[in-house]
Formats: C-alpha cells, structure tokens, sequence
C-alpha cells in the first residue's frame, strides 16, 4: 500500500481510475454552461430586438426547463446506475449529448424557440441521467484514502467547469457571428466527452435484481425513505442540499450585484464569479490533506462557520461600500472595501469547499453500496428543489420584499447559521468530530506509522498504552474508522469530553470491585459492540500513568476476545508524556502556559489473530513501539 500520508491527491490524475472520469465529468459541465448561458443571452437579446415578447419569462422557462428533468428522471436514473454496469451507462449518456447538442445546432440556426427549449430540457434529462453515476461510481474505482481527494478534484473540476461554461457561452453568443463559433465549440466538447468516456474502467452492478419502478412520484418517495435509513447521511443530504441553495443564491446576484451595489461593469462580474468558484475549488482541495486522506466530517462545521462569518462580512461591507458610480476595476482593487468584499467571496467559497466534500463524500462512505446510486439520486432530487428555493427567495426578498442585495446576504448568512444549528444538533457526531479535529490540529502535530494495519472494517479491538486524558481524541482524529473506546468511567464523565465520549459511543467501565452491575454491563456492550461490526479500543493500564511508564495490562483484554474472538492491533502513543492533559510535573491541567504543536507519533503493528492474544505479549509490543519517548 503507498504511504498515504505523503502521496499527493494529484496522483490520481495519472490513474485510468480517475482520469477519465475526471474529464468526462468536466467537460459535460462545461458544455451544459456553454450551451445554456449562450441561449439565455440570445434570448435577452432577442428580447432587446423585439423577437421575443416577455424576456423575463422566456428566461425563467429555460431555467425550469433545465432543472425539471431532475425531478422527473433522477429516480429511474438512480435505478439504473444500482441496476446495469454504470460506464456502459455513461457512454450513453454522452453519446446523447452529441445528438443534443447536433439538435441545439439545428435550432440556433433556424431560430425555432420551441426546439431550443426542447433542447435545454433534453440537456437536463441527460445530466440527471448522468448525476447518480457520477458520484456512485467513485468509491468503486478509488481506494478508502483516496475517496476524500477524488471528491474534492470533481467538486474543484465541476465548479471550475460551470464558470468557464458560463463566460465562454456569454461571450460567443455576444459575437456577431456567433453560431460557427457555438456548434463548433458545443460539438468539439461533446465529442471529447464521448471520448473520454470510452476509457472509463467497468463499474459492476450490485442491485441486478432491482426492479424498475417507472413511476417518478413514487420511486421519489421510495428514494427518500432509502436515504433517511441513515440519519448522518439523510443530514448530510440536507446539507449538500443546502449549500447548492447558497451557491446559486450567490452565483445568481452577483451579476446585479457587481452592477447596482459595486458600480462596476463586466470586468467586475467576472472577477466576483472566478473569485467564489476558484474559492470553491481551492476549499475543495485542502480538503484531502486538512483530513488526512479520510472521510473528516469534523470540517464540515468548520466550513459553516466559515460560511457564516465570512457572509455576514460580506453584507456589512456590502452595506458600507460607498465607491463613486462607474468605478473602474481598478479602482474597485485600490478601494479597502473592494478588495474586503473580493476577499470574502474568496473565502466564501474556501469554506464552501471544506463544507460540501466531507458532506459528499460521507453519502458515498456510508451508504450499501447495493442502494449507493439511488441514494444519490434523491441527493440530487433535494439539490435542484433547493436551488429553484434559492430563485424563489432571491423573487421574495429582493422583489416582494424590495430588499438590498447586501440585506439578502444578511438573510443567507443568518439562515445558514440556523441550518447549521439544526443539522448539528441532529446529528451530534458533526461537532464531536469537529472538536476532535480542531484540538487534534491546534494542540499537537500528529504523525502516522502503521495506521494500514488497522482494518478498514469488521470489527477489531485496538490495544493502546495510556499516558494523557487526550488519548482517546488523539486516536479518533489519527484513524479513519469510527472507534468506540472502552474508558475508565470518571474519565468518560468529564465535562465536555464526555460529550465527545457520548456522542462517539464509548462504553464506559470499571472494575468488578467498584461496581460489579456496572463492569458487567460494559462487557455485555463490549461483546454487542463487537458482534455488530464495531471497532473498539481499550487502555489495558486501567487508569493513566503517573510516571510515565508503562503499568501492568490488565487481563480483561484476554476475557474480551475470548467471549468474542476478533483480531487484535497494538498501538503505542509516543511524546505525549509531560503535556498538558498528562500527569508529570504539576499535573493534568495545571502546566501552563499551555504548550502547542506537540510532536505525538501514534504507531501501530500488524494484528494478531485473537488464540495468540496475551496481555502480557500485547504489553511487550506495545513497550517496544513506544522506546524511550514516553
């Protein structure tokens, strides 16, 4: 296995695995925005020339066009791709979209609006065929650590794509010979798709019995039932959903945002909309290695906040921008609130990335591979519902209401706070995990060995020496899985970290001598724990060191595994003796001023099969991995 902890998410760009996908999945965004932002400037102008009545409303009829096949066609799609092998499926796709977009040739040239809006429906028929395959495709192509980099280069890629899309089919269709320049661009792209499709590796099927129900109402119902099997990942959906409604609440009034509020012309639009999407991308991409290469949903807090914070900058100095009208784009950069207001969109889209990969990528992770498509399906079902949501509020707030641009900002920033909230206190292992992150991140600089020998699931039980009230926290943010941690019961009890403790499910113990309802109790969780799939970690010592060697391992390690035979990994914890949650010197708590970016090791061994576990043999292992750093 390659070190994870050093191989580039990049590396993937090299790989048939990804590469293929990665540029079939570019280009079909980039064509969708190419083709519809160029009919929708046609259709402006044609508005302008007195071809077309009622501008407004032809303009939000394509809109509606594109996002309806979504509702209508994502439950069959997401069948299909559980169903039948998914590259084959993507061929098709992408075979469509010449056929498409030959058609949207024939009606540019021969100015039929009828068949241009048949075609933007047909354009979205095709990518909602397209959506579940996608993304339910990655986790059978990329291995476990490569799951968070793969997201995070097609979410950069796909937002990358849309903005290029959208500036190039706003200025072909500005051109005064503009159809050549369409068909040879929407075609040359929809052919390369074609192409690079044809090298994508096969995606087996998992569901090949499923049955295909061909009603859309009742599968849709079907799917969200699918989804809320899981509460972390129905939540996840909510927030994905979620962050698609800010997005094109953004993208949407930048335009007249830049013009009305900034007094500035197309030269600003472009530089707001490259600066939220080249956010985006970047966000996206610090992902992989601000979590380690794993599924981190820690961020996902962190982005909402960033989200919060830096929206609600945004309307304040949106509020306060008072720049003379017709300001140049260079007066726009030397002006200090010009460039505050570029800042935040940048870092809008920053936090928008750590917010929407870990979310992905968590529907990916957690979901039966058999229902893995079809869950996404409904995934993309609550994405277009919330972003025609995002065009319904933009109509109330900013028409109805005659609301501010920076006013409406205000409003996104504060409901996103409450969703947060909302989402969070659903599903309390977001902020656990966010606290473990944070504190795993600030207090010490961590650094793996051995971490592959861990099992990627069924259940195990991880052995681990016991020197800080920190440990547990150290582990959950070093190892992918979810752990379950067996723990002394006063120190599951301490304030705040017993919500962690509670929310990752630890179990609690003590020894029969204290309590012998209770310590049976724990053994009874431990053995349910274990026989459910689970990975457990236990502190054989018992208690932390006071010294700073290793205690005696208790034999309770031995009871485990022979009521529940399961494999065995020792692990070791080096460096963390003389810090602040440990007991040298002064005490746990009382070493000030506190000390930061410790170096910790955290070491593990190959397992061992559960007849050859001992508690003195897990003792040595476990002495010889720690050395001399205590």
């Amino acid at each position: 296995m390659p070190n994870q902890s050093s191989e580039s998410q990049f590396h993937l760009l090299h790989t048939r695995r990804f590469l293929p996908l990665f540029t079939t999945l570019f280009l079909g965004a980039f064509n969708d925005n190419l083709f519809k932002n160029a009919l929708l400037v046609l259709l402006v102008t044609a508005g302008a020339a007195g071809k077309v009545q009622d501008t407004n409303a032809m303009v939000n009829l394509a809109a509606a066009l594109f996002i309806l096949p979504f509702f209508l066609f994502s439950p069959l799609a997401g069948q299909m791709a559980d169903k039948f092998e998914k590259s084959a499926i993507i061929r098709a796709v992408k075979l469509a979209e010449i056929l498409i977009m030959g058609l949207g040739v024939v009606a540019l040239a021969t100015e039929q609006l009828w068949l241009l809006l048949l075609v933007l429906f047909a354009m979205g028929s095709q990518s909602a065929f397209f959506g579940p395959i996608k993304y339910s495709i990655l986790p059978q192509h990329l291995h476990t650590h490569e799951l968070i980099g793969g997201n995070a280069q097609a979410e950069m890629g796909t937002f990358v794509a849309i903005l290029l899309g959208t500036l190039l089919g706003t200025l072909l269709a500005g051109m005064d010979n503009y159809l050549p320049l369409v068909a040879t661009a929407v075609l040359s792209v929809a052919v390369a798709g074609w192409l690079a499709s044809r090298s994508i590796p096969l995606a087996e099927p998992h569901a090949q019995g499923l049955k295909l129900d061909w009603n859309p109402l009742s599968e849709m119902l079907q799917l969200v039932r699918l989804a809320r099997e899981k509460p972390a990942v129905w939540n996840a959906i909510l927030g994905i959903s979620w962050f698609w409604l800010l997005g094109a609440a953004y993208l949407t009034q930048t335009p007249n945002f830049a013009v009305a509020v900034l007094h500035g012309g197309v030269g600003l639009i472009a530089l707001l909309l490259c600066s939220f999407t080249l956010g985006i991308g970047t966000g996206s991409l610090l992902c992989d290695r601000m979590s380690g290469h794993k599924v981190e949903i820690g961020l996902v807090p962190f982005g909402a906040i960033g989200l919060s914070v830096f929206g609600l900058d945004l309307a304040y100095t949106a509020s306060h921008y008072d720049l003379d009208n017709a300001a140049s784009l260079g007066a726009f950069l030397a002006y200090g609130p010009g460039l505050r207001i570029l800042a935040d969109m940048v870092l809008i889209g920053v936090f928008g990335g750590f917010y929407i990969v870990p979310l992905n990528t968590l529907v990916q992770a957690r979901t039966p591979v058999a229902k893995r498509a079809r869950v996404i399906a409904c995934n993309n079902i609550l994405n277009a519902l919330f972003m025609v949501a995002a065009s319904v509020l933009g109509i109330l707030f900013l028409g109805v209401a005659s609301f501010s641009i920076p006013h409406f900002y205000l409003i996104l920033a504060m409901l996103n706070i409450l969703v947060a909230l909302y989402i969070f206190r659903q599903v309390p292992e977001f902020s656990m995990r966010f606290l473990v992150w944070l504190f795993s991140h600030s207090i010490y600089r961590v650094r793996h060995q051995g971490l592959e020998h861990v099992p990627d699931r069924g259940a195990a039980i991880l052995v681990c020496n016991h020197v800080s009230y920190f440990d547990a926290l150290l582990l959950a943010g070093a190892i992918r899985r979810p752990i379950r941690f067996i723990m002394y019961k006063p120190i599951y009890e301490i304030p705040v970290l017993n919500f962690i403790f509670r929310t990752g499910r630890a179990i609690p113990i003590c020894s029969p001598r204290e309590d012998a309802t209770a310590y049976q109790q724990a053994m009874d969780s431990i053995a349910g724990a274990l026989e459910q799939g689970d990975l457990l970690c236990i502190f054989p010592e018992g208690q932390l060191t006071r010294d700073g060697d290793m205690q005696e391992f208790r034999s309770g390690i031995e009871k485990i595994v022979q009521r529940t035979p399961v494999p065995v990994v020792p692990l070791a914890l080096r460096g963390l003796w003389g810090t602040f949650f440990s007991h040298e010197g002064a005490g746990a708590f009382r070493k000030l001023p506190l000390r930061l970016w410790s170096r910790i090791d955290v070491v593990a061994e190959p397992a061992l099969a559960p007849e050859a576990v001992s508690a003195g043999d897990l003792q040595q292992r476990v002495l010889k991995m720690r050395g001399d750093r205590k």
